[in-house]
């Protein structure tokens, strides 16, 4: 299935009930990483990373909600990133595409609520995936961010070498499926409710230590 057409999306719908009479649960899990600085970033990129991971996931929920309505019951859960919640430099789109996912099932979790429908969100920090392998990069380089750009690939990667086998969200989807009545927000894994947290009631103590982890790496 491709996630960005929806006659793709549709051709899934129909052939999944050619398969099952009910659907229980839906969960997103598409998208990709678009890595790279913001200005660096074109915006057909970012178009690229929000038809994925923003307007995808709403084609395809939207695709199975009537469904969902007919039964009066179902949950729908989306697995989206710490990023949807705080923002790091080098993932501005990403961290776009993961807020406005946010917003969107925020605001849909209210509408669902007298069929039944629950509606979760999970927010895990990096684990041992594909995710940053698998990124696509930004297309430009501007020479003023060569000393910056190269000091954060370095804290990326020395970020994501020392991140976690995703057993924990797994752990969490599963949760999730058998709780009757599920939360909301359901952040995974170390520091996921703690940088949140310090981002809301001290900004400026998030930011400097960001800065701060960061300038580290500088040569």
């Amino acid at each position: 299935m491709d996630i960005t057409n929806q006659d793709s999306i549709s051709s899934f719908r129909k052939q999944l009930f050619t398969e099952i009479d009910q659907l229980d649960v839906l969960i997103n899990n598409a998208g990709f990483y678009l890595s790279g600085l913001a200005e660096e970033t074109s915006v057909e990129q970012g178009k690229q990373q929000f038809d994925t991971n923003f307007w995808g996931t709403v084609m395809l929920t939207n695709e199975l909600l009537p469904s969902f309505r007919k039964q009066r019951f179902g949950k729908i859960i989306t697995v989206g990133s710490i990023l949807g919640l705080i923002s790091l430099p080098g993932g501005s789109y990403y961290a776009a595409s993961k807020h406005a996912l946010e917003g969107y099932f925020k605001a849909l979790r209210f509408e669902l609520n007298e069929f039944n429908i629950k509606v979760s969100m999970v927010e895990p920090v990096g684990f041992k995936t594909n995710i940053v392998a698998n990124s696509i990069v930004a297309e430009n380089s501007i020479s003023d961010y060569d000393v910056y750009r190269t000091t954060l690939q370095k804290f990326t990667k020395n970020m994501f070498s020392k991140s976690e086998e995703p057993t924990a969200v797994v752990g969490t989807l599963l949760k999730l499926v058998e709780n009757e009545n599920p939360a909301f927000n359901n952040p995974v894994g170390k520091g996921s409710t703690l940088f949140p947290a310090i981002q809301y009631f001290s900004y400026k103590t998030f930011e400097n230590s960001v800065i701060k982890d960061i300038h580290k790496f500088k040569k």
